[in-house]
């Protein structure tokens, strides 16, 4: 896994307010993408990986419950979020 608990620490500090606060949903936004643009680069590679599809296609989806939830609770925090990830071009 690329993610060790240093860099999660440091994504949950950035997007969740503290350390420990690894429940918000801004700081899970953040983690998903994190662990997308991974398991891109990973089937740019291996084009057959099949399970490793699957397991991305599952994050995309949990991500975009999240962002719908934090969008609905408040579209400056979404479009900020949003923004400082740069998942939207």
């Amino acid at each position: 896994m690329l993610l060790n608990t240093e860099s999660k620490k440091e994504i949950f500090k950035t997007f969740g307010g503290s350390e420990t606060n690894t429940g918000s949903a801004e700081g899970q936004v953040a983690l998903f993408t994190k662990r997308i643009s991974h398991l891109t680069e990973h089937l740019k590679i291996n084009k057959k990986d099949f399970s490793t599809e699957l397991s991305l296609v599952k994050l995309v989806g949990k991500r975009r419950a999240l962002l719908d939830y934090i969008a609905k609770k408040d579209i400056y925090k979404y479009r900020d979020l949003i923004k400082q990830l740069g998942i939207r071009k």
